[in-house]
């Protein structure tokens, strides 16, 4: 096979279709192999106001590829990559380097916990330039302490936004929405608790996820151009936060495909939770993918053995390391934010996947 791009077979062709809102200028394509060049650029055809095509026959491997906007504009973040023979759908930005973040709903009404709360929501950078792009969705618990230390926990933010603009550049975690609501009342340990507890009360778990489900999502889903369906929905949180992700993933796997926990409250009711993932063994819906980590240091040892407890679980109805689950135990790492944004990027990696 020639170097360069043989065909893989006579007749079989590639093609790509990059989709943006382009007016009166025109896309080009340029890339490693012919008849492609990364020195100049071929011209696309256009399909529609928003869709441009090109077919190439096939090649003998893996084509890495940019589109250019009037030769003049190259797409930002990593190079795209088209296998041989496939039919790929792209969605490049040009001009927009970071994502932005906005207190959209000052405050959300629930009929269901007769509440309200601040919603914040990050829109990546792709979204805000290509209005034909749709995003996966990340809900994450405790919005106060994502973006901003003047709200988070100790003045500790998770720079969420910081993350996930990096990240859309260097293509390590695929571009998302994040929904955030806001939890830092005295509701926080009965919204974020499955059960009811003697010691420290808890329990209206499952209002606070069809708050989510009823409430939140279709209100996100109406507004925003989401890719909704359970495969492409996480739900992510930690301590409180996490266990309420596990039951999420127990109770809602229909709506919260990729379920994330970070040094999640397993003790909470004597490990409950345990119990409720074993429960699963005669589910015919599970989560797709669970993160599970804790650091192992600090005064709780942010409950490694409990949580490490709570990775077996998930082995045990058939979850399987670095495939299906991943638990990350942080040497170190101690119950707070400023571990928790430290492996915040693997925890999205693994749920989202890459950004090309």
């Amino acid at each position: 096979m020639a170097a360069g791009g043989s065909a893989v077979d006579a007749g079989v062709v590639t093609t790509i279709r990059v989709h943006y809102p382009t007016g009166a200028r025109r896309m080009f394509l340029r890339g490693a192999l012919l008849p492609l060049l990364w020195t100049a650029g071929v011209a696309m055809q256009q399909v529609d106001a928003e869709t441009w095509e090109y077919s190439m026959p096939a090649q003998a491997q893996d084509l890495e590829f940019k589109p250019r906007l009037d030769e003049q504009e190259w797409s930002k973040g990593p190079n795209f990559v088209v296998k041989p023979g496939q039919t790929l759908d792209v969605y490049p930005r040009f001009f927009t380097d970071s994502g932005q973040v906005s207190r959209r709903w000052p405050a959300f009404r629930s009929t269901v916990l007769n509440n309200s709360r601040g919603v914040l929501v990050y829109l990546p950078p792709t979204y805000l330039e290509n209005t034909t792009f749709r995003a996966p969705v990340v809900y994450m618990h405790d919005g106060q302490n994502l973006f901003d230390p003047a709200t988070a926990f100790g003045g500790n933010e998770w720079q969420v936004d910081e993350t996930m603009n990096r990240t859309a550049n260097d293509g390590f975690i695929a571009e998302a929405i994040v929904i955030a609501p806001e939890n830092g009342g005295a509701a926080r340990i009965d919204e974020y608790t499955p059960t009811n507890t003697t010691q420290y009360g808890g329990g209206k778990g499952g209002d606070y996820l069809r708050f989510l489900v009823e409430e939140l999502k279709p209100a996100v889903d109406r507004e925003y151009r989401t890719l909704p369906a359970r495969e492409r929905t996480v739900v992510i949180g930690s301590s409180l936060g996490g266990l309420i992700s596990v039951y999420a993933g127990v109770q809602k796997p229909d709506v919260f495909g990729n379920i994330g926990a970070m040094s999640p409250s397993t003790w909470w009711d004597n490990r409950w939770i345990l119990g409720s993932v074993a429960g699963l063994r005669a589910s015919p819906l599970r989560p797709l993918k669970v993160y599970v980590d804790s650091g192992n240091a600090g005064t709780s040892m942010d409950d490694v053995t409990n949580t490490a407890a709570l990775a077996q679980a998930w082995r045990d109805r058939g979850y399987a390391d670095d495939a299906t689950l991943m638990y990350v135990v942080q040497n170190g790492g101690t119950h707070s934010e400023t571990f928790w944004a430290q492996r915040l990027p693997v925890a999205l990696r693994f749920l989202l996947g890459p950004g090309r």
